[in-house]
């Protein structure tokens, strides 16, 4: 099969277009013909070696964990899907090696669920990581109910744009922050925006003079402490970006595999809450032009790789 793999950590000068043996399938685990796999940040963070400490990996590498696809194989003790099926994933392993930058992916059932309609390949790509991040932050973490209000910081990005959606699918009202230029966008999504930077906390105070009930912090760089100046309880904030939300009484979020959960995300899709913005595609042999692009963070929505 074709692949992106890297052989030692580095710069987008090590990311290879290349072809390694198909993967084995395991008998929890069905053989994957992918469609498109989302790129996001942790992937070029696992080039560059910086989860090291974290997580094992062996090389060659192949990288990513979003994929969109359809069974091509099943593994003696699968009952859940069958060949010619289309599924979405969240492939995270317990190492690094086996991702989803190929043509083909060995994936255990538990990190799938069948593919939403209502959504194209591209969009279906994008979906698990992002989606489930901001899915188990919201329900999960901060148990986030109807009539209530959320403030999401980096609201227009991959994560947050679907974390908005998502908010509003469970009857809260949405704050979110972002540059102006996609104020009347986040508007489009129902969400309220508000300009990031110097002064935030007083404009969110302009919306919502009693504080907020609950404070999502997708970016980091003192979110999650400044939304300790904004809720009425520090339990109720969660952040994917910094571990010190904890000492503040806070959440801190690892996005994890969850069939259950990414199911939910897909029926919100086929129910017409959920669409998953694009913001660009590339070939599987361009993947390292898209980490590249992911990397200067200033894209509204995912990159999406798309497999031929």
């Amino acid at each position: 099969m074709k692949a992106i793999a890297i052989r030692r950590y580095g710069g987008p000068e090590v990311v290879e277009y290349t072809e390694l043996p198909d993967p084995k399938v395991g008998p929890d685990s069905v053989l994957v013909r992918v469609k498109a796999a989302g790129v996001n940040p942790v992937d070029w963070k696992i080039r560059e070696g910086y989860l090291d400490g974290m997580i094992d990996a062996h090389f060659p590498l192949v990288m990513g964990w979003d994929l969109a696809g359809v069974v091509q194989a099943v593994g003696g003790g699968v009952t859940e899907y069958a060949v010619g099926d289309e599924v979405i994933g969240y492939v995270r392993k317990d190492c690094v090696e086996h991702g989803t930058y190929a043509e083909l992916v060995a994936a255990p059932v538990r990190t799938l669920a069948r593919k939403p309609a209502a959504l194209d390949w591209a969009a279906a790509g994008g979906l698990p990581l992002a989606g489930l991040t901001a899915y188990q932050g919201l329900v999960k973490a901060l148990r986030l109910a109807a009539g209530e209000t959320v403030l999401i910081h980096a609201a227009a990005g991959g994560v947050g744009s679907l974390a908005v959606q998502i908010g509003v699918s469970l009857g809260a009202r949405v704050i979110g922050t972002a540059s102006e230029r996609n104020h009347d966008w986040l508007r489009g999504l129902g969400a309220e925006p508000v300009a990031h930077g110097e002064g935030l906390a007083e404009r969110v105070r302009e919306l919502a003079p009693d504080g907020v009930d609950a404070a999502l912090d997708l970016v980091g760089g003192g979110m999650a402490a400044l939304s300790a100046e904004l809720v009425r309880d520090r339990t109720r904030i969660a952040s994917v970006a910094d571990y010190g939300v904890v000492a503040l009484g806070g959440h801190y979020v690892w996005v994890r595999p969850d069939a259950a959960d990414l199911t939910a995300l897909a029926d919100l899709a086929d129910a017409g809450k959920l669409s998953v913005p694009v913001a660009s595609t590339f070939p599987l042999a361009q993947a390292a032009s898209a980490q590249a692009l992911n990397a200067e963070g200033r894209t509204r929505g995912k990159i999406v790789l798309l497999v031929d």
